[in-house]
């Protein structure tokens, strides 16, 4: 006795529930991400090129170096905000449209550079640069 019909029904595959629940999660996603541009300072970071960008000497120059001292015109200071502060009113003679350029060792703490940004934030500098140098030939810059 042979019970099954001599045609066997193929199993089919309906995408379109599928479709239309991914493509509810696409706009879900799209409505609920927010755009906002979270940046405290509006800087432009120079090119780590072997050419210079221009020198101004009359930038107010702070240096970082590896032991976390920060030095404002070539004045040793400690890392504190207050200090900093003073040194940075005093070196720009209240003259904030001039540029602030820093230059932190590459060992510095970041928590010394991220104050002396948030300083030049406070004080409405119109320009920060942050001085690089090239890497040399054939070295990757990534460490």
């Amino acid at each position: 006795m042979n019970l099954s019909s001599g045609r066997r029904d193929e199993p089919e595959i309906n995408l379109t529930s599928l479709i239309d629940v991914v493509f509810l999660l696409l706009i879900f996603f799209m409505v609920t991400t927010t755009f906002v541009r979270q940046s405290g300072l509006d800087i432009r970071l120079p090119d780590a090129s072997a050419s210079a960008a221009g020198t101004t000497d009359e930038a107010v120059e702070v240096i970082v170096d590896a032991a976390d001292t920060v030095y404002v015109s070539g004045r040793p200071l400690q890392a504190r905000k207050q200090t900093l502060r003073e040194a940075i009113d005093a070196a720009s003679e209240g003259d904030y449209s001039r540029p602030l350029r820093i230059k932190a060792d590459g060992r510095a703490s970041h928590q010394t550079v991220v104050t002396v940004m948030d300083l030049a934030a406070e004080f409405g500098f119109e320009r920060v640069d942050i001085a690089t140098q090239a890497a040399p030939e054939g070295e990757n810059v990534t460490p």
